[in-house]
């Protein structure tokens, strides 16, 4: 199946733009300002689909902070915060199967993103400038 073609079109439909785009690699990258929504990059490598947004960097660990992000994850509907491999990003992640992926589904992983962003915005703009 050409899951690149079928996600260009749910962006679209959710009203997003794309801003980059690597058919070989399976990689998008997408903007929907009025959620919030800047660079979030989505993955295609069958049989998942993997988004990630980049959310703030931090300069030390903080034992807190981690407990606050790990919290939060518990009341997200859909995704999680996860940290890079480097240790010094946090993300927002969302992985979903590409085999029964539809637009109602995708939307609500958007959807969770924006909600995320804007009742979280004050928290992460604080972790931000730890």
């Amino acid at each position: 199946m050409d899951y690149i073609h079928t996600i260009e079109k749910f962006v679209a439909a959710a009203g997003c733009t794309i801003v980059y785009k690597n058919e070989q690699e399976g990689i998008l990258k997408i903007d929907n300002q009025p959620d919030g929504i800047h660079h979030l990059i989505i993955g295609i490598a069958p049989p998942i689909l993997i988004m990630e947004q980049f959310l703030f960097s931090f300069r030390s660990d903080s034992a807190d902070m981690f407990k606050q992000l790990l919290q939060k994850n518990r009341d997200m509907i859909h995704g999680a915060f996860v940290i890079n491999e480097e240790g010094n990003k946090v993300l927002f992640r969302y992985t979903m199967q590409l085999e029964n992926i539809n637009l109602n589904e995708f939307e609500g992983a958007l959807n969770s993103l924006g909600l995320l962003l804007s009742e979280y915005y004050q928290q992460i703009i604080d972790f931000s400038k730890k």
